[in-house]
């Protein structure tokens, strides 16, 4: 495994504790951690709630990026607190394509012997030819 993956996926197993905050809402039930091209990592978890409200890690992990004027993400990858690792939503893939355009070249972690891009997981997006 790339050197820099595993760190990621280290960072990511470290805040991946699922936790009951009510209710109606967990927290942390996945992990996410990004490497920018600067090379910086930011993280994040999610948060489920019973409704709308929530948000998935990359959400997090790509707001605390942003936080730090950086957009463009070389490597990615998602992991639960069971043990697995995720694929970003297509929620999660749209929002890695809009905050940058280069991100399509991201490298995401699929599962622990896979990394694609994210233009990849975008096989059929729409590309404005404006």
């Amino acid at each position: 495994m790339d050197t820099d993956f595993q760190k990621l996926l280290e960072e990511a197993k470290k805040i991946a504790l699922k936790r009951n905050l009510t209710n109606y809402a967990i927290c942390g039930h996945t992990a996410c951690a990004l490497q920018t091209k600067k090379g910086n990592i930011y993280t994040g978890i999610s948060l489920e709630t019973k409704c709308i409200l929530g948000n998935c890690a990359e959400y997090a992990a790509i707001a605390e990026m942003l936080k730090h004027n950086e957009s463009e993400i070389d490597k990615l990858v998602a992991y639960s607190s069971k043990g697995a690792i995720y694929p970003p939503c297509g929620k999660c893939r749209e929002l890695i394509r809009m905050v940058d355009n280069k991100n399509l070249k991201t490298k995401i972690m699929v599962n622990i012997d896979k990394i694609v891009t994210l233009e990849t997981l975008l096989p059929e997006m729409y590309i404005s030819k404006k």
